[in-house]
């Protein structure tokens, strides 16, 4: 039988995750002792039950995943039949190798924290390298919010579309991305400095009187995406759009958004948008609940997920 739980990252996800399953979230209880620490307890029983904990690692990464960890480390004592971890944003996956001497490789060390807390299987989306999945020895579905974005975009029935990708790492994702929209495909190319510090140098392919979209799979200080609007504006591109599928949003990002002339950002609601970014006119969530549902509903009856990557 198929049980949704939900932690405190992401409950709306969570909620509409469980309408279009039509179920109810499991009963259970998340609290603090008074020193911090995280209490939690399963109000039903779960033995022999296919469950789904959905987490996410937002806005306060180190707090939510240690509760997930919990999550996990409880369902596994109470002889759930199988535990299954969605993750919408996996916290920690930009680091996934050592670029230079004596720094960890913390997407493994993610990896063997969840398989060792209990979980039978990874649900996820967007992870910032693929290959993360190769981490694991469980299995992992890393779903794509592409599909979701564009459709959006193609009821815009923009004219003369580039997609844009923010920097070279980015353009496998953008490539596809401008397939699916029939668009052409334009890079920024550009350096850091130092950490957090971008320089935008150039833009390869012409974007002069084109309607543009820059696509990444997250905007964090928002630095790289208004440096690219800059660039772009530079070089002539009419209407400046930005879709990501996590909107981390940290620091000064908002504001750096709300100044630039990008006129509109498409996220999901992967990690809930800050309230500055809700009053924003400039921010349009669209929802991956359906998308993270049906998966769920197709891996509870053992049928393919795969058509959910097309």
């Amino acid at each position: 039988m198929l049980k949704i739980f939900s932690g405190s990252s992401n409950p709306q996800l969570a909620q509409s995750i469980a309408r279009y399953l039509n179920v109810e979230l499991g009963r259970s209880v998340l609290e603090r002792f008074a020193d911090g620490e995280i209490h939690f307890y399963i109000d039903e029983s779960v033995r022999g039950e296919d469950v789904f904990v959905i987490q996410s690692g937002s806005h306060n990464a180190n707090f939510h995943l240690m509760e997930l960890f919990l999550m996990l480390d409880a369902f596994k004592r109470a002889s759930a039949g199988r535990i299954t971890a969605v993750i919408p944003y996996f916290a920690y996956a930009r680091q996934d190798w050592k670029d230079r001497p004596r720094v960890p490789i913390s997407a493994r060390l993610m990896a063997d924290l969840l398989e060792t807390a209990g979980a039978n299987r990874v649900l996820t989306m967007d992870l910032h390298s693929p290959q993360i999945q190769g981490f694991f020895s469980i299995p992992v579905d890393n779903l794509m919010a592409a599909p979701v974005i564009a459709n959006h975009i193609k009821k815009l029935q923009l004219d003369n579309l580039t997609v844009v990708s923010p920097d070279a790492g980015g353009v496998g994702r953008a490539r596809v991305f401008a397939q699916r929209l029939n668009a052409r495909l334009a890079i920024i190319d550009k350096r850091r400095p130092a950490p957090n510090v971008a320089q935008v140098l150039h833009v390869i392919g012409d974007v002069r009187d084109q309607n543009v979209l820059i696509f990444d799979d997250m905007v964090d200080t928002a630095g790289t995406l208004t440096l690219g609007v800059e660039a772009l504006k530079r070089e002539g591109a009419k209407q400046i759009l930005a879709a990501c599928t996590h909107p981390v949003l940290s620091g000064p990002a908002v504001n750096r958004i709300h100044q630039s002339a990008l006129e509109k950002i498409y996220v999901t609601d992967t990690i809930p948008l800050k309230e500055e970014a809700c009053n924003n006119s400039k921010f349009e969530v669209l929802s991956v609940a359906e998308l993270f549902g049906e998966a769920i509903r197709r891996i509870n009856e053992g049928s393919s997920v795969s058509s959910l990557f097309s």
